[in-house]
């Protein structure tokens, strides 16, 4: 599997978000490198979680429609009556 790659604006919009929570919870102001590094780290397998929570929230509902779907196809079948 790729490595998993952040836009330049989502990378900036991450990084400050790191820096607020720092500076809000933690009473620690860290700049755009430091910020950068612990998001760089976090990436990787928070990413994974939730990559791999989407594909299975994914299969889930392709699961439900192929079902719909089947349900519909055994509802159009026709009976011929020298079958019944």
């Amino acid at each position: 599997m790729a490595e998993l790659e952040v836009s330049k604006e989502d990378r900036e919009r991450l990084t400050r978000l790191v820096q607020d929570y720092a500076r809000d919870e933690l009473d620690q102001d860290i700049g755009n490198m430091e910020a950068g590094f612990l998001l760089d780290r976090l990436i990787g397998p928070l990413g994974t979680v939730f990559y791999n929570k989407g594909l299975r929230d994914a299969s889930a509902l392709f699961a439900r429609r192929a079902d719909d779907m089947a349900d519909e196809l055994y509802a159009m079948e026709r009976v011929h009556p020298v079958d019944r």
